[in-house]
């Protein structure tokens, strides 16, 4: 790197807002290392079936990110990775960066030989737990890198079989963890979110009814490439559910477990509305709600699906979910606010619209959460936060935020080449 060249941006995360900024920065000729804690870029967007309100596929805008990165030199790629420490101020900045080892190296030719021999399974993280996979695992399709990896915590001891069956001598089962320290201009954090984990909401009978589900599990339901290979059905006998509820802001805006609106679940839930009608059309659905939140551009998309038959709004939160053990259907005890009224009704299937928890691991201590938990925009001079970590978004007003986040670094690092001079 020449005396007049910045040092490259470090970007936490390599979900759609993480991506963005690098392939954003990087056209600007700044190099970018992107550090990402799993075995492959694409984060929560790569998990989707489909986006609102056009209901296409998130793989078109995923693989123009993927080239971009592909094709640009300037952005270096660091999987299985986490930030550990940061040191330093902006325009200088010095990070420990943790790399994992993936025990595959870049001679994989995906042929598969490695996971067809493997004996052990693994829960399947990215279909949120809905099946295994073998520990020898492409993450998914259309994974970046294009590489298998395998988790050695899966493995049995002694176990080389995978090693023993490649034919590319890709398998490097003594690979060691790397700490790595890097030079930094500015830090854009873009740590994404989780889903609020649904088994603290015990009325709802997560994990205690077989067939409730998240938002997120029907998702991946609903995927050409998910563990049902698009097919809702019921987790406990695979069958097609004929009537559906949906149960909005489970725990979100509630002060016991999110008090703040995540902003995307009740376009969500009419979108998976739409993915259960397009499969079955004699499905009937019955979303319980507080308020319909669907803002923008996306109101005609609400109001459409909406203004289905088959489609019932039920005003009013819902008490208490319980399963019929001999058959697995399921109650549910809810109130009726427009009908004054409180009642017990029976379904086949219940999706939980669980919420946005941002994903602070990693987070570099000078982004301070707020009283949400949700990192500050600007934390110091030189690192700033992007994407869902900050609030509630959708996909799109979450690159734009990372497009003028991206802006920010750019400036951070091009003041640090001017100060040298």
């Amino acid at each position: 790197m020449s005396a007049n060249s910045p040092n490259p941006v470090l970007i936490i995360g390599g979900g759609i807002a993480g991506l963005t900024a690098a392939v954003e920065l990087a056209d600007t000729g700044v190099e970018v290392v992107l550090v990402e804690k799993s075995a492959s870029l694409g984060g929560r967007v790569a998990r989707l079936h489909q986006y609102f309100p056009k209901l296409c596929p998130p793989t078109c805008g995923l693989e123009m990110h993927y080239r971009r990165v592909r094709e640009n030199a300037g952005i270096t790629v660091l999987t299985l990775a986490e930030v550990t420490g940061v040191t330093g101020s902006a325009g200088d900045y010095e990070v420990e960066v943790r790399v994992r080892p993936r025990f595959v190296s870049e001679a994989c030719t995906l042929c598969g030989d490695c996971e067809r021999v493997c004996p052990a399974e693994r829960p399947d993280e990215f279909n949120y737990g809905l099946g295994t996979t073998k520990a020898a695992y492409l993450p998914h399709g259309v994974a970046y890198p294009a590489a298998y990896a395998i988790d050695r915590a899966a493995c049995p001891e002694g176990c080389k079989a995978c090693e023993e069956a490649c034919k590319y001598q890709a398998i490097r089962l003594n690979a060691q963890t790397e700490v790595r320290t890097v030079k930094a201009s500015a830090i854009v954090a873009a740590t994404g979110w989780k889903p609020y984990d649904a088994a603290k909401l015990e009325h709802l009978g997560f994990g205690q009814c077989r067939n409730v589900v998240t938002n997120v599990m029907l998702e991946r339901m609903a995927a050409a490439d998910g563990p049902t290979a698009g097919r809702i059905l019921r987790p406990s006998d695979g069958k097609e559910p004929r009537t559906v509820a949906f149960v909005q802001c489970a725990g979100s805006r509630d002060e016991n477990h999110l008090p703040y609106c995540s902003a995307v679940c009740c376009t969500a839930s009419l979108k998976h509305a739409a993915y259960i009608r397009a499969l079955y059309p004699e499905t009937a659905i019955t979303i319980f709600y507080i308020d319909v939140r669907t803002p923008g551009r996306l109101e005609e998309f609400g109001a459409k699906v909406q203004h289905d038959a088959d489609v019932r709004m039920v005003k009013g939160k819902v008490a208490r979910v319980e399963e019929n053990p001999a058959t697995g259907d399921l109650l549910v005890t809810a109130e009726d606010v427009l009908a004054n009224r409180k009642s017990t009704e029976h379904f086949e299937l219940v999706v939980l619209a669980t919420g946005i928890v941002p994903e602070t691991e990693g987070l570099p201590a000078a982004l301070k959460p707020d009283e949400c938990g949700f990192a500050g925009k600007n934390g110091s001079p030189g690192i700033y936060a992007a994407g869902c970590v900050c609030r509630p978004a959708e996909v799109s007003a979450t690159v734009q935020d990372a497009t003028g986040t991206a802006l920010k670094a750019l400036q951070c690092a091009n003041r640090s080449v001017s100060h040298v001079r």
